[in-house]
């Protein structure tokens, strides 16, 4: 017993050493911009950035109908904000555990189809709550257009995030070294 704490070995580290770390590594990867995945990304926010202001400087509170076209786009828009800045910096490699392919998927064809919710319901809106040629009348009928747009760009990124998902094109080896996007 009395030679237990001479075999022991003790070794401390400071948890600022590991975060300095992986602050470092967060730069930016330019090829997901360039990537498929990426543009249309770029497209979903700027599109759907469209859309949320061009219904918010009108005033759409006093109808419901244009409550769920906001809550549809400022919603999916915070999202693709936050998937665009995991998979810029890399962070959907880190953590390696979450089957992102498939989250990817399930969220683009979630805001396909409520954006084709927020299409409809936005566009059959515009006669009913503004006079034709007035200003709130042309800025939620270009609501309506942007939003057919952001409708076709999630279409676009479900249908190539579930050939992704699929692996359609490469094997596991070529999509880890890609990085996971096309």
């Amino acid at each position: 017993m009395a030679e237990f704490p001479s075999k022991v070995s003790t070794r401390t580290s400071s948890p600022a050493q590991g975060a300095g770390a992986s602050v470092s590594a967060l730069r930016p990867d330019l090829g997901f911009v360039r990537s498929s995945l990426g543009v249309l990304m770029l497209l979903q926010l700027v599109l759907g950035l469209l859309v949320w202001a061009l219904i918010a400087d009108t005033p759409y509170h006093l109808y419901p109908a244009y409550g769920w076209v906001m809550f549809v786009a400022v919603f999916l828009w915070l999202v693709t904000i936050v998937f665009f800045f995991l998979y810029l910096f890399q962070l959907h490699l880190k953590w390696y555990m979450v089957p992102w392919p498939l989250v990817l998927m399930i969220f683009n064809v979630t805001a396909t189809v409520l954006y084709v919710t927020a299409f409809v319901t936005c566009s059959a809106a515009v006669d009913q709550t503004s006079l034709k040629g007035s200003r709130p009348y042309n800025q939620r009928a270009a609501a309506s257009f942007f939003a057919s747009l952001v409708l076709i760009a999630y279409g676009a990124s479900a249908f190539f995030s579930f050939q992704a998902w699929r692996g359609v094109g490469s094997n596991a080896a070529t999509s880890q070294v890609a990085g996971g996007y096309a």
